[in-house]
Protein backbone atom coordinates (compact mmCIF):
# COMPACT_ATOMS: atom_id res chain seq x y z
CA UNK A 1 0.00 0.00 0.00
CA UNK A 2 1.30 3.47 -0.94
CA UNK A 3 2.03 6.19 1.58
CA UNK A 4 -0.63 8.90 1.37
CA UNK A 5 0.94 12.36 1.35
CA UNK A 6 -2.10 14.44 2.22
CA UNK A 7 -0.73 17.82 1.10
CA UNK A 8 2.33 18.18 -1.07
CA UNK A 9 4.01 20.16 -3.85
CA UNK A 10 5.62 17.28 -5.74
CA UNK A 11 3.72 16.49 -8.97
CA UNK A 12 4.52 12.76 -8.94
CA UNK A 13 3.91 12.12 -5.25
CA UNK A 14 1.00 9.90 -4.17
CA UNK A 15 -1.56 11.98 -2.35
CA UNK A 16 -3.11 15.41 -2.89
CA UNK A 17 -0.98 17.78 -4.93
CA UNK A 18 -1.33 21.51 -4.27
CA UNK A 19 -2.04 22.79 -7.78
CA UNK A 20 -0.93 26.31 -8.60
CA UNK A 21 -3.49 28.56 -10.23
CA UNK A 22 -1.73 28.77 -13.59
CA UNK A 23 -0.71 25.12 -13.80
CA UNK A 24 -2.14 22.57 -16.16
CA UNK A 25 -4.74 20.30 -14.54
CA UNK A 26 -3.09 17.10 -13.33
CA UNK A 27 -4.10 13.51 -14.00
CA UNK A 28 -3.47 12.78 -10.29
CA UNK A 29 -5.38 13.95 -7.21
CA UNK A 30 -5.00 17.65 -6.51
CA UNK A 31 -6.43 20.56 -4.55
CA UNK A 32 -6.85 24.14 -5.72
CA UNK A 33 -7.32 27.33 -3.75
CA UNK A 34 -6.14 30.89 -3.23
CA UNK A 35 -3.40 30.98 -0.58
CA UNK A 36 -3.64 34.17 1.55
CA UNK A 37 -0.19 35.30 0.39
CA UNK A 38 -1.35 35.10 -3.24
CA UNK A 39 -4.33 37.44 -2.80
CA UNK A 40 -4.09 40.37 -5.22
CA UNK A 41 -6.49 42.94 -6.64
CA UNK A 42 -7.42 40.24 -9.17
CA UNK A 43 -8.70 37.89 -6.44
CA UNK A 44 -12.25 37.84 -7.84
CA UNK A 45 -11.14 36.54 -11.23
CA UNK A 46 -8.71 34.15 -9.49
CA UNK A 47 -11.60 32.72 -7.48
CA UNK A 48 -13.65 32.22 -10.63
CA UNK A 49 -10.73 30.37 -12.20
CA UNK A 50 -10.42 28.21 -9.07
CA UNK A 51 -14.11 27.36 -9.28
CA UNK A 52 -13.74 26.16 -12.85
CA UNK A 53 -10.65 24.05 -12.13
CA UNK A 54 -12.19 22.58 -8.98
CA UNK A 55 -14.95 20.93 -10.99
CA UNK A 56 -12.37 18.51 -12.39
CA UNK A 57 -12.90 14.92 -11.27
CA UNK A 58 -9.24 14.89 -10.10
CA UNK A 59 -9.80 17.80 -7.72
CA UNK A 60 -10.26 16.20 -4.30
CA UNK A 61 -10.27 19.34 -2.12
CA UNK A 62 -10.45 23.14 -2.07
CA UNK A 63 -7.30 24.83 -0.77
CA UNK A 64 -4.99 25.53 0.51
CA UNK A 65 -6.78 28.64 1.65
CA UNK A 66 -7.29 30.33 4.98
CA UNK A 67 -5.97 33.08 7.24
CA UNK A 68 -2.43 34.31 7.84
CA UNK A 69 -1.52 36.80 10.57
CA UNK A 70 2.00 37.35 9.28
CA UNK A 71 1.19 38.91 5.91
CA UNK A 72 0.09 42.43 5.00
CA UNK A 73 -3.15 41.43 3.23
CA UNK A 74 -6.16 42.98 5.00
CA UNK A 75 -7.61 40.57 7.56
CA UNK A 76 -11.23 41.22 6.60
CA UNK A 77 -10.41 40.57 2.96
CA UNK A 78 -8.68 37.32 3.91
CA UNK A 79 -11.75 36.30 5.92
CA UNK A 80 -14.17 37.15 3.10
CA UNK A 81 -12.13 35.19 0.58
CA UNK A 82 -11.84 32.23 2.92
CA UNK A 83 -15.62 32.29 3.39
CA UNK A 84 -16.00 32.32 -0.41
CA UNK A 85 -13.90 29.15 -0.60
CA UNK A 86 -16.08 27.47 2.03
CA UNK A 87 -19.32 28.51 0.33
CA UNK A 88 -18.07 27.08 -2.96
CA UNK A 89 -16.79 23.90 -1.33
CA UNK A 90 -20.19 23.38 0.26
CA UNK A 91 -21.82 23.81 -3.13
CA UNK A 92 -19.62 21.21 -4.86
CA UNK A 93 -19.27 19.05 -1.73
CA UNK A 94 -15.49 18.95 -1.39
CA UNK A 95 -13.35 19.25 1.77
CA UNK A 96 -11.23 22.30 2.61
CA UNK A 97 -7.46 22.26 3.22
CA UNK A 98 -6.70 25.18 5.52
CA UNK A 99 -3.60 27.33 5.88
CA UNK A 100 -3.63 29.05 9.28
CA UNK A 101 -0.92 31.20 10.84
CA UNK A 102 -1.70 33.00 14.13
CA UNK A 103 -5.43 33.05 13.40
CA UNK A 104 -6.75 29.89 15.05
CA UNK A 105 -9.37 31.68 17.16
CA UNK A 106 -10.81 33.16 13.95
CA UNK A 107 -10.63 29.83 12.12
CA UNK A 108 -12.74 28.26 14.86
CA UNK A 109 -15.59 30.59 13.84
CA UNK A 110 -15.93 28.52 10.66
CA UNK A 111 -16.52 25.23 12.49
CA UNK A 112 -20.15 25.05 11.33
CA UNK A 113 -19.12 24.62 7.70
CA UNK A 114 -20.98 21.78 6.00
CA UNK A 115 -17.76 20.24 4.60
CA UNK A 116 -14.77 18.60 6.35
CA UNK A 117 -12.14 21.14 7.45
CA UNK A 118 -8.50 20.03 7.59
CA UNK A 119 -5.74 22.21 9.08
CA UNK A 120 -2.57 21.40 7.17
CA UNK A 121 0.93 21.55 8.66
CA UNK A 122 -0.29 21.76 12.25
CA UNK A 123 2.51 22.73 14.62
CA UNK A 124 0.91 24.54 17.55
CA UNK A 125 0.13 23.94 21.22
CA UNK A 126 -1.87 21.09 22.69
CA UNK A 127 -4.75 23.31 23.81
CA UNK A 128 -5.25 24.54 20.23
CA UNK A 129 -5.21 20.95 18.94
CA UNK A 130 -7.87 20.01 21.51
CA UNK A 131 -10.06 22.99 20.59
CA UNK A 132 -9.86 22.15 16.92
CA UNK A 133 -10.62 18.49 17.54
CA UNK A 134 -13.65 19.35 19.67
CA UNK A 135 -14.85 21.69 16.92
CA UNK A 136 -14.70 18.85 14.37
CA UNK A 137 -11.52 19.76 12.48
CA UNK A 138 -8.98 17.26 11.15
CA UNK A 139 -5.26 18.00 11.61
CA UNK A 140 -2.49 17.18 9.15
CA UNK A 141 1.05 16.90 10.54
CA UNK A 142 4.28 17.47 8.66
CA UNK A 143 8.06 17.48 9.00
CA UNK A 144 8.06 19.19 12.42
CA UNK A 145 6.67 16.00 13.95
CA UNK A 146 9.97 14.21 13.26
CA UNK A 147 11.81 16.00 16.07
CA UNK A 148 9.39 18.32 17.91
CA UNK A 149 8.70 16.56 21.22
CA UNK A 150 5.66 18.65 22.16
CA UNK A 151 4.12 17.99 18.75
CA UNK A 152 4.86 14.29 19.14
CA UNK A 153 2.95 14.35 22.45
CA UNK A 154 -0.03 15.91 20.69
CA UNK A 155 0.12 13.18 18.03
CA UNK A 156 0.33 10.49 20.71
CA UNK A 157 -2.95 11.67 22.24
CA UNK A 158 -4.69 12.73 19.03
CA UNK A 159 -7.15 10.22 17.49
CA UNK A 160 -5.62 8.61 14.41
CA UNK A 161 -9.03 8.74 12.72
CA UNK A 162 -8.84 12.55 12.68
CA UNK A 163 -5.32 13.07 11.34
CA UNK A 164 -3.31 13.11 8.14
CA UNK A 165 0.41 13.20 7.33
CA UNK A 166 2.06 15.44 4.74
CA UNK A 167 5.33 16.73 3.35
CA UNK A 168 3.95 20.13 2.24
CA UNK A 169 6.95 21.79 0.51
CA UNK A 170 9.63 20.28 2.77
CA UNK A 171 12.36 18.12 1.30
CA UNK A 172 12.06 14.77 3.07
CA UNK A 173 10.49 11.37 2.50
CA UNK A 174 6.91 10.91 3.69
CA UNK A 175 7.85 7.36 4.74
CA UNK A 176 10.06 8.81 7.52
CA UNK A 177 7.07 10.64 8.97
CA UNK A 178 4.91 7.52 8.83
CA UNK A 179 7.60 5.53 10.62
CA UNK A 180 7.86 8.16 13.37
CA UNK A 181 4.08 8.40 13.87
CA UNK A 182 3.79 4.60 13.82
CA UNK A 183 6.31 4.52 16.66
CA UNK A 184 4.65 7.37 18.59
CA UNK A 185 1.20 5.80 18.42
CA UNK A 186 2.37 2.19 18.80
CA UNK A 187 0.56 0.95 15.72
CA UNK A 188 1.97 -0.93 12.76
CA UNK A 189 3.12 0.95 9.69
CA UNK A 190 0.60 -0.92 7.52
CA UNK A 191 -2.27 -0.11 9.87
CA UNK A 192 -1.26 3.55 9.86
CA UNK A 193 -1.11 3.65 6.07
CA UNK A 194 -4.51 1.99 5.85
CA UNK A 195 -6.01 4.43 8.35
CA UNK A 196 -4.76 7.47 6.42
CA UNK A 197 -6.40 6.20 3.24
CA UNK A 198 -9.58 5.49 5.17
CA UNK A 199 -9.52 9.02 6.57
CA UNK A 200 -9.18 10.41 3.06
CA UNK A 201 -12.15 8.34 1.94
CA UNK A 202 -14.14 9.69 4.88
CA UNK A 203 -13.47 13.36 4.15
CA UNK A 204 -14.13 12.94 0.44
CA UNK A 205 -17.34 10.94 0.89
CA UNK A 206 -18.48 12.69 4.05
CA UNK A 207 -22.08 13.06 2.88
Amino acid sequence: MDFLDFHHHKPNQVGIYNLNLNEKIRARRFSIGLHPKDITEDWRSDLEKIKGISLSENCFAIGECGLDGLISVDEKLQTDIFQSHITWAEEIKKPIIIHCIRRFSQILHFKKAKVPLIIHGFNKKENIAKELLQAGFYLSFGKAALDNLSLQKIIEDFPVQRMFLETDNADFEISALYEKVSEIKSISLEDLKMQMWENLENVINYG
